[in-house]
């Protein structure tokens, strides 16, 4: 299929705000669009009637019919149910989005807007559109050519089947291409809402451990004088006495010196933590930096260090870890870092499972969950071993936990999603590898291959 470049892509903007129509209509035209403009959806829905746009701008909050209900009317109008529907909204629920990804809208764009922004998801959905049709077409003439070989019956199985297989291979490409979309803009998000949270933790935090120390000299001096008033009073008045009987004095000073030092401890705790927020939150935008592995995964093991510790129901799972003298590695350290994140709280699931089937099946009397990692350099690649004790994986399951959506996880507690988006980290953006080993009963190993 020949696109004619010459001709200006139609975009329809539906949103109830003059304003809003005034910025975009005015932004898009000088990007060399031709724009339509409509302040409701029912008048929108009637100028769809006489005329289709190749993509359409949708408010999600209008009065009277808001975005959800006039883009189901659109995918249920064969004249615009292949439209690219793109919602604007300023809800940041998780929940209206997935709506409108199921009412069939194809991405969301966020109030307010950042003109780049628009205009970069505009240009990606209509190439895609037109990848669609120019892939519908090629089919199409497919099938023809088909037809008119019928004397060729062989020939004619093979071709039909190669058909099906590549519109299944860029169906699921496309599907693919949409989620890891959406799923890297989560990860950019919460990696901005961590680091913000750290970085106000931080603040207030490092005042309290500046003011500790005032407090312990404070502390020492009171203590000193008041042994100077002791030593050189030692009988003092009976209304002194009572005070000290009452406070508990002795006590008071005994306890004292150890409450200061939990809340030493306490404060060094939150300024680990909120390192660790600050690491494993990194930011990729300024391209490949060379990083210390192992404190990636120490933010991981902290980050999750709550669901690493007993509970009354389950105990504590141990952390082994054998560590080599790992080189500076060149990596985009975010992205990296989720990885350690899907892989660990993998294996504590899988880790919690057995657990929990241990209350039933007496089998697993005195088990001890253990979650190994281990690092090593081999021939200018670094290795990290994640290994688990827990169940295993089945062969034939094996060969499937890279797809997206696989999961053997019940309804509701997981998307299929972690370990293909870590095995499209590792491999596309760090040239590496992710493998999967595992043996019923005794548990399964991760390992992860990125090049020095």
């Amino acid at each position: 299929m020949t696109i004619d470049a010459s001709k200006k892509s139609i975009i329809l903007v539906i949103d109830d705000s003059p304003t809003n129509l005034e910025v975009l209509s005015h932004f898009l035209d000088e990007s060399g669009f031709e724009v339509w403009s409509d302040l409701n959806g029912e008048k929108a829905l009637q100028r769809l009637k006489i005329a289709q746009p190749d993509l359409i701008l949708l408010d999600v909050v209008m009065p009277g019919k808001d975005g959800f209900e006039i883009c189901r009317r659109l995918k249920e109008n064969p004249l615009t149910h292949d439209i690219p529907v793109i919602f604007m909204t300023s809800l940041a629920d998780t929940t209206d989005k997935v709506k409108g990804l199921k009412l069939g809208a194809v991405d969301y764009i966020t109030k307010p807007f950042q003109a780049e922004e628009v205009l970069v998801r505009i240009e990606l959905h209509l190439r895609l559109r037109n990848l669609t049709k120019a892939l519908a077409t090629k089919n199409e003439q497919l099938k023809v050519e088909i037809k008119e070989r019928q004397a060729v019956e062989a020939t004619l199985r093979e071709l039909q089947q190669d058909l099906e297989q590549r519109v299944e291979a860029r169906t699921a490409e496309l599907k693919e291409a949409q989620v890891w979309l959406v799923q890297s803009e989560k990860i950019a998000s919460l990696g901005q809402l961590v680091a913000g949270i750290a970085h106000e933790v931080n603040n207030p935090v490092n005042f309290i451990v500046g003011n500790l120390g005032h407090i312990d000299r404070y502390f020492e001096d009171l203590i000193a004088l008041l042994n100077l008033y002791q030593k050189y009073l030692p009988e003092p008045p009976n209304e002194v006495i009572d005070k000290i009987e009452e406070i508990e004095l002795k006590e008071l000073l005994s306890d004292l010196p150890k409450v200061l030092n939990s809340m030493h401890i306490g404060a060094s705790r939150i300024l680990d933590l909120s390192s660790s927020l600050r690491n494993f939150s990194r930011l990729d935008d300024a391209g490949k930096k060379n990083v210390n592995i192992h404190e990636g995964i120490e933010s991981t093991l902290l980050i999750l260090g709550h669901r690493l510790k007993a509970r009354p129901d389950y105990p504590a799972i141990q952390v082994i870890r054998e560590y080599d003298d790992l080189p500076l590695v060149e990596c985009y350290p975010g992205q990296l870092n989720q990885v350690f994140m899907n892989l660990i709280a993998n294996a504590i699931d899988a880790l919690e499972d057995k657990i929990h089937s241990q209350n039933i099946d007496d089998k697993y009397a005195n088990y001890q969950p253990t979650i190994h990692i281990k690092t090593k350099v081999i021939k200018r690649q670094v290795l990290i071993h994640i290994i688990d004790n827990a169940a295993g994986i089945s062969e034939e399951f094996q060969q499937q936990v890279f797809a997206p959506f696989f999961t053997t996880k019940p309804p509701g507690k997981g998307t299929g999603l972690g370990l293909s988006i870590s095995q499209k980290i590792v491999v596309i953006n760090h040239s590496g590898q992710l493998t999967c080993s595992s043996v019923i009963g005794q548990g399964t190993e991760f390992v992860i291959k990125i090049p020095i």
